[in-house]
């Protein structure tokens, strides 16, 4: 029995979301060695050639240093809901 505004099977409707998204991860994981052998020997960007040490280092590499950088520096994180944060935090 939930109490407070939540329906009575939350607590199993987030049980299944959290394991959902450790299933999700994991396949993830597993999926990086196959990656890890489709590094590209230039650029996807510029088409410069990347270094086999930057190769080695970050296994299914696609983009060189500069590029990735500027991916880097550009990136914004997405908004979204604090699913684990508190009913009070997010009422506010």
């Amino acid at each position: 029995m939930a109490g407070g505004w939540a329906r009575d099977d939350a607590v199993n409707d987030q049980i299944d979301i959290s394991t959902a998204e450790a299933v999700a991860r994991a396949r993830l994981r597993a999926a990086r060695p196959a990656v890890a052998a489709q590094s590209a020997l230039a650029c996807m960007e510029c088409d410069e050639p990347i270094p086999q040490a930057r190769r080695l280092a970050v296994p299914g590499v696609q983009l060189c240093v500069a590029c990735q950088s500027g991916r880097d520096r550009a990136w914004q994180p997405a908004g979204g809901i604090n699913r684990r944060g508190s009913k009070d935090s997010q009422l506010k």
